[in-house]
């Protein structure tokens, strides 16, 4: 028989958990000929967290893994009964996913889109500025350029509202 991928839904948040459980039943039931790759689909991201960058992984499917595996009813019952597994998507007769979407799949995890920097700034918020030619000025968020990672804040300059952009580690929120 041949394997196949499918998709497996589970509680949010308990991916990786899901994952070993699937993973340490195959192991001792000798298995391991029948499901042998479990994937949880995940991006590396930057994240701005109290002024410093910090990478972490994003779930781009939360809530889901994929099993290449050959499809009887043992390995069924195996995954299905699994904690916190939901079922497979498909319900009883799970349909396979094509091999073209998996390799997409997985690409995007080896490579990973450019590394993304998310933002804890909001439009309006009162932020100070901590690094450059305009340091310890106060501002507001007027604009977000997520794609460059800059910020315009709105500074009181001479009594006038002065446009500011900075890159987001050189502001912290007031």
């Amino acid at each position: 028989m041949e394997k196949k991928w499918y998709v497996v839904h589970t509680y949010s948040g308990f991916e990786e958990k899901v994952k070993l459980t699937i993973a340490d039943n195959v192991q001792r039931r000798g298995l391991s000929d029948k499901i042998d790759q479990i994937l949880i689909p995940t991006e590396k991201v930057m994240e701005l967290k109290a002024g410093k960058k910090v990478e972490s992984a994003r779930k781009f499917y939360p809530g889901y893994i994929l099993i290449n595996m050959e499809l009887d009813d043992e390995t069924w019952h195996i995954v299905n009964s699994t904690p916190r597994v939901t079922g497979f998507v498909g319900g009883d007769k799970p349909t396979p996913v094509q091999q073209e979407e998996i390799d997409v799949i997985v690409q995007q995890i080896e490579s990973g889109p450019a590394t993304q920097v998310k933002t804890q700034f909001d439009k309006g918020d009162i932020v100070r500025i901590i690094d450059g030619a305009f340091t310890n000025f106060n501002g507001f968020v007027d604009d977000i350029d997520e794609v460059h990672n800059k910020l315009r804040v709105m500074v009181t300059i001479f009594g006038r509202q002065t446009p500011v952009e900075v890159n987001f580690l050189q502001v912290e929120k007031a």
